[in-house]
């Protein structure tokens, strides 16, 4: 007479699993950074093209809603071209004042009011309304002060050429573009990049 054993419910330690989970979950929230939402928003023209912009030696000017933004790559590039725009317009920033501006994003005020904004946090700067956008008409053109002083801070620096790059919306009308293509071309930069969204092409 044949015996029948009584099969055990097979049971599996999870412990390990959870572990590798809870380390997986750990790093990716220690490593990922929070993307600070732009000061002006543009939704920029579609393109098939792919190419990257520089990851270093750029700047950006942003065009949208009538008004100007510009961001400048690098720590150490922007606290010398600031303290370069402040010789410039007699305005004295401090050492925490520089500090603050070097981890900034785009900026699109006159330069007199850029100590206000550099004392605000960072939420009440993207605030819309707070930035009027950067000053480029003939009798007071700021943009085209940052530009040529960020190149010479970019020199100083990183002893490179500074790069261009202009990121427009695609609804913004295209003399407020060409008033910054004139700027950059007055400054003898003829070569700059445009930033486009990646539009998915018909197979």
């Amino acid at each position: 007479m044949a015996i029948k054993m009584k099969k055990k419910a097979g049971s599996t330690d999870m412990t390990a699993m959870c572990d590798v989970a809870f380390l997986l979950l750990s790093f990716f929230v220690m490593t990922a950074t929070a993307k600070i939402p732009e000061a002006l928003p543009v939704d920029t023209p579609a393109s098939t093209v792919q190419s990257k912009l520089p990851e270093d030696n750029l700047a950006t000017v942003t065009i949208g809603k009538g008004k100007v933004f510009y961001d400048l790559k690098g720590r150490e590039v922007r606290k010398e071209a600031l303290q370069l725009m402040g010789q410039k317009y007699g305005v004295e920033f401090t050492e925490s004042e520089t500090e603050t501006f070097a981890l900034m994003e785009g900026i699109g005020v006159p330069i007199a009011n850029l100590k206000q904004l550099i004392a605000m946090k960072t939420a009440d700067r993207n605030k819309p309304g707070v930035q009027p956008g950067m000053p480029k008409d003939s009798l007071d053109n700021q943009l085209k002060e940052w530009i040529y002083n960020s190149r010479i801070a970019n020199i100083k620096v990183n002893d490179k050429e500074l790069q261009f790059a202009i990121k427009g919306d695609a609804k913004e009308e295209y003399p407020a573009i060409k008033k910054v293509m004139d700027i950059l071309q007055d400054q003898k930069i003829n070569n700059f990049n445009l930033v486009t969204g990646l539009r998915a092409t018909e197979k």
